[in-house]
C-alpha cells in the first residue's frame, strides 16, 4: 500500500487527489493550514496534518513514513491574503515540503505545474514554476512534473459572464485550448506514481475555443450569445503602466490571465468530462 501525502489538499484539485488515491487503495495524509476545509473528505483521509507551508516549523514530521508527495500547491488553494506572494508559496512553500521530503526519505515527488507555451516563457508565473522544478531536479528526487492545460474551475468565469449577459474575450476569442476536469487530472496524477517520465503534459478531451466555450455557456443558459472581444494589446501596456500600484501577488496573476486569453493552450487528450456537462451541472445547482 503506497503512502501519499497530498499538499495542496483544500484546493480545486486537491480534493480531487485525495479521493482518487484513496479509490486506489492508498493510505492518505492531507496537509492543510484550514482543515474544516476538508470535513467532507475525513473518510478518504487517513491522517490529517495541520500546518503551513510557509512556515516551516509547522511541517515537523509532514512526510515521516510517507511513500509519494503530490504538490497541487498554488496561491489559490493554499490562501487569499493579497500579501503574501506566490513565489512566497508556490517557491517558497514547495520548497519546505520538498525539505522535509528529502529528510524523511520519500521515493517520489510529483508537482502539477502548468503548460509553459512560449507565450508564457517570460511571465512572472513560469519564472516562479520553474524555480521550484529546478530545486525538484537538484534535489536528487525521483519526480515528475505534470504540466496541465486550464482547469475546468477557471472556465467558470466564463459561464459567470454570461449569466451577467455578455461574455468579453480579449483579441479575437479564437484561441484554442483543451481544460481539464479535477477528476481527470487527479487520476492522470495518480497513474504518474508509476510512470517514469519526469515532465508529462495533459490536457481534457476535447479542443474548444474560448468563443466556441462561451456560445456553449450560452446555450445551456438558453441564451443568444452576446460576445464581445477587446483588443489585448492596450489592456498590455495599461498593466505594465499599472505594476508599481499592484501587489505582486496581483500582477502575477493578472499577466498569466490576459496571456492565457491571448495564445493556443493544447496539451496531449486525456479523460471523459466534457465543459458541456461541466458548465450543465453547475447550472442545475443554481
Amino acid at each position: 500500500m503506497k503512502k501519499v501525502l497530498i499538499v495542496g489538499s483544500t484546493g480545486y484539485l486537491g480534493k480531487y487527489l485525495v479521493q482518487e488515491c484513496k479509490r486506489r487503495g492508498c493510505w492518505v495524509r492531507a496537509l492543510a493550514r484550514n482543515p474544516q476545509k476538508l470535513e467532507q473528505l475525513r473518510d478518504s483521509i487517513d491522517d490529517l496534518f495541520v500546518g503551513e507551508v510557509t512556515k516551516p516549523e509547522t511541517l515537523k514530521g509532514v512526510c515521516d513514513d510517507i511513500d509519494v508527495v503530490i504538490s497541487a500547491l498554488g496561491v489559490a488553494s493554499s490562501r487569499t491574503d493579497e500579501k503574501i506572494s506566490q513565489e512566497t508559496v508556490e517557491y517558497g512553500g514547495n520548497k519546505n515540503v520538498l525539505d522535509s521530503a528529502l529528510t524523511a526519505s520519500v521515493k517520489k515527488f510529483i508537482f502539477v505545474s502548468f503548460i509553459i507555451t512560449p507565450d508564457y516563457e517570460d511571465l512572472e508565473i513560469t519564472r516562479i514554476k520553474r524555480k521550484f522544478e529546478q530545486a525538484l531536479d537538484n534535489s536528487g528526487l525521483d519526480y515528475c512534473i505534470i504540466r496541465p492545460t486550464a482547469f475546468f474551475s477557471d472556465m467558470k468565469e466564463i459561464l459567470k459572464l454570461a449569466q451577467k449577459g455578455t461574455v468579453y474575450l480579449l483579441g479575437h476569442g479564437n484561441y484554442r485550448g483543451n481544460p481539464i476536469h479535477g477528476i481527470d487530472l487527479a487520476k492522470f496524477c495518480v497513474d504518474a506514481i508509476e510512470r517514469k517520465e519526469k515532465e508529462l503534459p495533459v490536457g481534457g478531451p476535447e479542443e474548444l475555443s474560448y468563443r466556441e466555450s462561451a456560445e456553449l455557456a450560452f446555450k445551456l443558459l438558453g441564451q443568444q450569445p452576446k460576445i464581445k472581444t477587446i483588443p489585448g494589446w492596450p489592456l498590455n501596456g495599461l498593466l505594465k503602466l499599472m505594476k508599481p500600484f499592484l501587489s505582486k501577488r496581483k500582477y502575477t496573476s493578472i499577466q498569466f490571465l490576459f496571456t492565457a486569453m491571448q495564445s493556443d493552450d493544447l496539451a496531449p487528450k486525456f479523460g471523459t468530462h466534457s465543459l458541456e456537462d461541466f458548465f450543465r451541472e453547475l447550472v442545475e445547482k443554481q
